[in-house]
């Protein structure tokens, strides 16, 4: 059965929290929330990244996350809160629905970089 994006995306909405930039600082500072930018090298090369935050595009997602694989990080673990976020907060729903049907349970969706930057978020300046 097809699906289309529309119903993909509505799938990783419903799968996959929302959070504030406020709720994302405290569960970073006080349960120490893998912060993961999902975009691509040259949308970080333009404008930075969430201070601290890991880089892992989209596609390598599964690979990285999965501890099976020779591409994992050990910075995914499944007792730690993930907050993801792309440029609008689509790619980082669909990578949270993908990270809730690996296993992972405590999976966020902080949406878009700008509203980090523009909410005083800390950010890490391009190189």
């Amino acid at each position: 059965m097809a699906t289309s994006v529309k119903e993909m995306m509505a799938a990783a909405n419903a799968a996959v929290p929302k959070v504030s930039p406020q709720e994302a600082r405290e569960m970073i500072s006080k349960q120490g929330a893998l912060v993961v930018d999902v975009r691509d090298a040259p949308e970080l090369q333009a404008s930075g990244k969430v201070k601290g935050a890991l880089h892992v595009s989209r596609g390598m997602l599964e690979f990285r996350a999965d501890a099976d694989t020779p591409y994992h990080n050990a910075e995914f673990r499944k007792d730690r809160p993930i907050i993801l976020y792309c440029a609008s907060g689509g790619r980082s729903a669909l990578s949270g629905k993908v990270l809730k049907d690996m296993g992972y349970e405590k999976v966020y969706n902080l949406g878009a970089f700008k509203d980090w930057a523009e909410g005083g978020g800390e950010v890490d300046k391009p190189a």
